[in-house]
């Protein structure tokens, strides 16, 4: 296996081996010399917050977002106040973590609705409260832009262009974008928005998954491992350091495959995977 230096960069996000119980991530990480991990907050919530506080801060290991916030696009007064409610609850949780990030999916079209622009201002009006909240907790509010498979039923937000018009109506320090490569990879402005979004401080976190074809049944849990798929890593990276960033990198893959099999085998393939094909 690798140095710990080759991993100074790595952080392993939780779902990529969610079959691992939160103790059992934390003890492969540590014998891998993995620096990072990013959190979900349902796990999360099982093992107890402040518990997995302790034990990741316990190891040293430095949490570099929590997953997720959002679904802010409701037009019932009801949902959208229970909405907000939980988004509340997970910036507590982020900062309860020591996450100074958390990334939100800002939600989809409600039903039988057609207007997205009215769905995007939803989402601008729930951000005018959650915003200075995540301030006074000391946690940044990340906008991940998904693919635009995604925009009718998960986020109405499909580019970074489109994150970075919300981000720019607060303060940087507290709405800010997720770079996740699975969601825009096909984007030719994507490298532009990034170089945006590191000019503005507001490139918050990175996260990377691979895009393979043909894509298996089921999108959402289709992500490819590092170097299965179609997307050059060292470009990403290189397009997100020349923008200025200098944190930890995600890898995030939500995959069928990869969760029957053994997470500490896995995990540490996906250590290797990040060596060969994002640093060297």
């Amino acid at each position: 296996m690798s140095t710990s230096a080759d991993l100074s960069r790595f952080s392993i996000n939780q779902m990529t081996v969610k079959q691992l119980s939160l103790p059992e991530l934390v003890e492969t990480c540590v014998q891998l010399g993995v620096p990072g991990v990013g959190l979900w907050r349902q796990p999360v919530q099982r093992y107890g917050v402040e518990a997995a506080a302790q034990l990741v801060r316990d190891a040293g290991l430095t949490v570099t977002t929590l997953c997720r916030g959002g679904f802010l696009t409701a037009t019932d007064p009801v949902e959208r106040m229970e909405a907000l409610g939980d988004n509340h609850a997970a910036i507590e949780e982020a900062a309860t973590l020591g996450a100074d990030t958390l990334v939100l999916v800002c939600g989809g079209l409600p039903f039988d609705s057609r207007d997205l622009h009215g769905a995007r201002e939803r989402v601008a009006d729930a951000l005018s409260v959650l915003a200075p909240y995540a301030a006074e907790w000391g946690v940044r509010l990340a906008i991940e832009a998904l693919h635009p498979v995604y925009a009718a039923d998960r986020s109405v937000v499909s580019t970074l262009a489109q994150a970075l018009d919300l981000a720019e109506r607060f303060p940087a320090e507290q709405v800010g974008v997720t770079v996740d490569t699975y969601h825009v990879w096909w984007d030719d402005q994507a490298p532009a928005q990034i170089a945006r979004a590191g000019a503005s401080g507001r490139l918050h976190a990175v996260q990377l998954a691979d895009w393979t074809t043909a894509l298996p049944e089921g999108v959402r849990n289709g992500r490819g491992q590092l170097g299965d798929g179609v997307i050059d890593m060292r470009e990403w990276r290189g397009c997100v350091e020349a923008a200025g960033y200098t944190g930890l990198i995600e890898v995030e893959v939500s995959n069928e495959e990869l969760w029957a099999r053994d997470g500490r085998e896995v995990l540490a393939q996906t250590a290797e995977r990040f060596i060969a094909h994002v640093i060297k």
